[in-house]
């Protein structure tokens, strides 16, 4: 009888950890349908507010189970120094990783570019959600990505911490 609950306890929490892999990686994720037109913005350093780039190629994931979940990848024949005489530009940009099946998304690759100066980080839409920043990064190549992450305001207030002065109020529940 012993042996029997030891494979039944080990087959349970195979299948548990089976089951937890495949949600992470694989379930609530979701592919966006590209509208040709507003896939990609950047901000404006004129108007402050985003704008539409030209880019070709896009492909994008996001999941509801999270806010910054999205990722993207597309290419632009946009240059960097068009680029950073017209948006504004984003150093505390931090490529969060995809999973592996959305192989355009290489978290590393694009953070090494960064910091190698071969790709320029972007401020895409601020508060895309409340606390919620979408990036986007330029490949001197034309390679183009863009992730959702937690801006200082969000950080802040998910903390449970009162919104600072400099941050807009946060919604009902936050």
């Amino acid at each position: 009888m012993g042996k029997f609950l030891t494979v039944l306890l080990l087959a349970c929490a195979m299948g548990g950890g089976a089951l937890m892999y495949y949600q992470q990686v694989y379930a609530y994720y979701y592919e966006i349908t590209p509208n040709g037109d507003t896939d990609v913005q950047i901000t404006s350093l004129i108007t402050d507010t985003p704008e539409p780039v030209l880019y070709d190629d896009f492909r994008a994931i996001d999941a509801d189970s999270s806010p910054i979940r999205y990722r993207a990848c597309f290419t632009t024949s946009m240059s960097l120094p068009m680029l950073t005489e017209t948006y504004v530009l984003d150093e505390g940009a931090v490529p969060l990783t995809a999973p592996k099946w959305f192989d355009c998304f290489d978290a590393k690759e694009i953070g090494a570019a960064i910091e190698a100066g071969s790709a320029l980080a972007f401020l895409g839409t601020e508060n895309v959600e409340y606390g919620i920043d979408r990036m986007v990064a330029i490949h001197d190549d034309g390679r183009g990505w863009a992730w959702d992450q937690i801006n200082r305001c969000g950080e802040i207030v998910f903390d449970g911490q009162p919104a600072p002065d400099d941050c807009p109020p946060a919604p009902e529940g936050y």
